[in-house]
């Protein structure tokens, strides 16, 4: 069993989350500015469908990307050089989350729902929630979301609508957050996909102490913009 959150209840610790399914701590509560900066500063995210309550989760192992790790294929480093992409940081905050939310072949539907919308929208506005975006021929090709705090960044969700899309924005995201001393980007749970990127699983007491220190860090000044010279070494 898991506990059911009040409005003003705390979270439980992330040790008593359970091992199947791997990391569910607690449900209920709400998706208020508050309560999600709590969540993320103790390794604690939402996850959930709208015919389920709030679902919170905290899983062991935790996947993450250190961002001096990225792995740049060979063909993605052309598609960078020559694929004709513009990218940007902070430009289209709430497109990037509705194309994060469109039906994919692999799933019957979104966990982004309108209540994360909202509540993610209002962080965006309030300088904690930042997006990536990928331009092809003046149209939103791909992106990437999340969440800083201090020098810490949780990735929320990606897409891509032209091949690659994705791939490169999560490229830029780890390149600029190197430049500005950010270790890692938390991707939350292991996929193949992450995996190809350069990413890999450390355990949950690991990933709290470096989050512990990186949330305490000065944040990057909202909203954020990207350095031109990022990507001259490919």
């Amino acid at each position: 069993m898991i506990p059911w959150l009040g409005l003003r209840d705390p979270f439980p610790p992330v040790e008593e989350a359970l091992v199947e399914p791997n990391g569910l701590l607690a449900a209920g509560g709400d998706l208020s500015t508050e309560r999600l900066l709590d969540a993320y500063g103790r390794g604690i995210f939402p996850w959930f469908s709208d015919e389920d309550p709030v679902l919170w989760w905290s899983p062991d192992p935790r996947m993450v990307l250190f961002v001096s790790e990225i792995h740049l294929s060979r063909t993605l480093r052309r598609a960078m050089r020559g694929g004709g992409f513009t990218v940007t940081l902070d430009r289209a905050f709430q497109a990037v989350m509705d194309g994060c939310a469109e039906p994919r072949r692999d799933q019957d539907g979104t966990w982004i729902s309108g209540d994360m919308l909202t509540a993610y929208t209002a962080l965006a506005r309030l300088g904690f929630a930042h997006s990536v975006e990928v331009w092809q021929d003046g149209e939103l090709a791909g992106g990437v979301y999340g969440v800083a705090i201090g020098r810490m960044f949780y990735g929320e969700s990606m897409f891509s609508r032209r091949t690659n899309a994705s791939k490169v924005a999560l490229a830029y995201l780890a390149r600029q957050l190197e430049d500005w001393s950010f270790e890692m980007i938390d991707c939350q749970m292991s996929t193949d996909h992450l995996a190809s990127l350069g990413a890999r699983e450390i355990p949950r007491a690991e990933f709290l102490q470096r989050i512990s220190r990186a949330t305490g860090l000065p944040p990057v000044p909202s909203p954020w913009t990207l350095d031109g010279d990022l990507m001259l070494d490919l």
